[in-house]
């Protein structure tokens, strides 16, 4: 379950970095068309690496109690629910013999 949240995280922050490196990959092609003049592109490309600063900066980390809370909303089974059908099935299985 974690290398699966892991490889969820991981996708979200390649795809912030693949998406950065397509803008400036955009602002250089205006700029050697001719669309945008060197300073015009220069000055976008650091308000956009700002802004990605800055949306990095605001992300908060995941905590603990953050992780149970979106698996408790993923209706995903608990430690205690699993040992509470184990010794209900247990209890059947006796009652059967």
């Amino acid at each position: 379950m974690i290398d699966e949240l892991k490889k969820v995280i991981l996708a979200g922050l390649g795809s912030a970095a693949y998406t950065y490196e397509k803008a400036t990959k955009v602002l250089d092609d205006m700029v050697e068309k001719g669309k945008l003049t060197m300073d015009e592109g220069k000055e976008l490309s650091q308000e956009l690496k700002r802004n990605m600063q800055e949306k990095a900066q605001s992300i908060k980390p995941l905590t603990k109690e953050d992780l149970v809370a979106a698996l408790n909303q993923m209706n995903f089974v608990t430690k205690e629910d699993l040992a509470s059908i184990n010794e209900r099935l247990t209890k059947l299985e006796e009652s059967l013999k």
